[in-house]
């Protein structure tokens, strides 16, 4: 498991607003989509709560790999790429479930495992 460099995790700490999850389907098309519920955690990488996903699903159950944007208040943007894997049990899934607002369904929670980290144009990792 590849971990985030100090600067993107302290970015993260003080990101702005929701992220963005992308995806590519089966047509080789891309999905973008804002995600609210989403953590974070040394040696795993980002889970995200599967809340309302549709093409997004349909994306990960077709091996597509992933990438989360997200800004910070200052203005400065990173992404983060990796594969993803689905979870609808075991210990990532307990893990959203104890972060996971309820009024949403959280059906599942999405791992994006780190590969490649970016500030803007330049490669961190």
């Amino acid at each position: 498991m590849t971990d985030l460099p100090t600067i993107v995790k302290e970015a993260w700490i003080h990101r702005e607003g929701p992220a963005v999850l992308a995806t590519i389907g089966a047509e080789r098309k891309p999905n973008a989509i804002y995600i609210g519920e989403v953590q974070y955690e040394a040696n795993e990488g980002f889970i995200v709560a599967d809340n309302y996903f549709h093409k997004t699903r349909a994306n990960i159950h077709n091996g597509s790999t992933g990438s989360i944007l997200f800004i910070t208040k200052e203005g400065k943007s990173y992404q983060i790429k990796g594969p993803l894997t689905y979870h609808t049990d075991g210990p990532v899934f307990k893990s959203m479930q104890t972060w996971h607002n309820p009024k949403h369904p959280g059906v599942a929670a999405v791992c994006l495992h780190i590969e490649e980290v970016f500030c803007g144009a330049e490669k961190l990792l």
